[in-house]
């Protein structure tokens, strides 16, 4: 198996980049069933990564029907340590404009219940702290790429996720603008916390596809795909940059889930102990 410990989680559109070649498709097995997808061995200028399409080849599951838990299990088993997260969002903030990138390093967790969030449950308990969910480090170094790929980007915000795949009604998302959020997503919640819980580098690239509908325009679905297409066009350029530089210079972090398990070794049955051998694997 390849030495592979930088991934990249995010839509289709990303793969099928020009600048990513695609080498191999790698199947992995977890306690939590099945990623969304085979995982991708892809390349950027000679420079290994994985890839997993979040919602599956031809986008088949929505943001609540994505195996967030298989995802992450999946890519640390194949002993991934960074996570680069892309992912459309809508702008709660009139600086944040669509075609914009945003480095986000909080989130607002406004699902509703419905997504397995954890390693440790059913019998095993473990916390970690989620104070900071984004690897700092890693998003400067995503930032930094940005610059360089001369994307219009922002460092900093707070990512709100709804359960999804309905838009917000207006007065829904004038309310997630007073709480100071900067974007708002579907996807990035469980998903940034189950990567902490494993002790994994995990950052957000946040490309904005419209004003959500705080704003007093209407935006249609069709304006914002196209909005899409053009930032798959940033995107390429920021992988070209992003990936070779966390490849040849990793990104150095200390994991945060070492005396994450609270319950007595005793108690652990078989079960347990495959999950833990993964999540915390250092």
């Amino acid at each position: 198996m390849a030495d592979i410990k930088v991934a990249i989680i995010g839509g289709s559109g990303i793969y099928k980049l020009d600048a990513i070649k695609v080498k191999n498709q790698v199947k992995v097995t977890t306690p939590f069933g099945s990623p969304s997808a085979d995982i991708m061995e892809c390349e950027v200028d000679g420079n290994s990564f994985y890839f997993l399409p979040r919602h599956g080849h031809g986008h088949h599951f929505t943001p609540s029907e994505v195996n967030y838990r298989a995802n992450i299990f999946a890519l640390k088993k194949l002993g991934v340590n960074t996570i680069v997260s892309i992912s459309a969002v809508g702008s709660l903030q009139e600086e944040y404009a669509p075609k914009h990138f945003v480095l986000v390093d909080q989130f607002i967790d406004w699902t509703k219940g419905l997504r397995k969030r954890t390693f440790f449950d059913e019998g095993i308990v473990g916390h970690v702290s989620t104070a900071n969910p984004v690897e700092l480090s890693l998003q400067k170094r995503l930032y930094d790429a940005c610059q360089r790929a001369g994307v219009t980007s922002h460092l900093g915000g707070s990512y709100i996720c709804i359960e999804g795949p309905q838009f917000s009604t207006r007065a829904e998302s004038k309310i997630y603008r007073g709480f100071g959020a900067a974007v708002i997503g579907m996807t990035n919640v469980p998903e940034a916390f189950l990567a902490k819980e494993a002790g994994m580098a995990y950052s957000t690239v946040a490309m904005v596809t419209d004003y959500d509908c705080w704003k007093e325009e209407h935006c249609t679905v069709q304006e914002i795909m196209d909005v899409m297409k053009s930032n798959y066009i940033s995107a390429q350029k920021f992988v070209k940059e992003a990936i070779p530089d966390l490849v040849k210079n990793p990104v150095k972090f200390v994991p945060e889930n070492e005396y994450a398990v609270m319950t007595d070794a005793s108690l652990h049955k078989p079960h347990h102990k495959e999950i833990l051998e993964v999540v915390l694997k250092k």
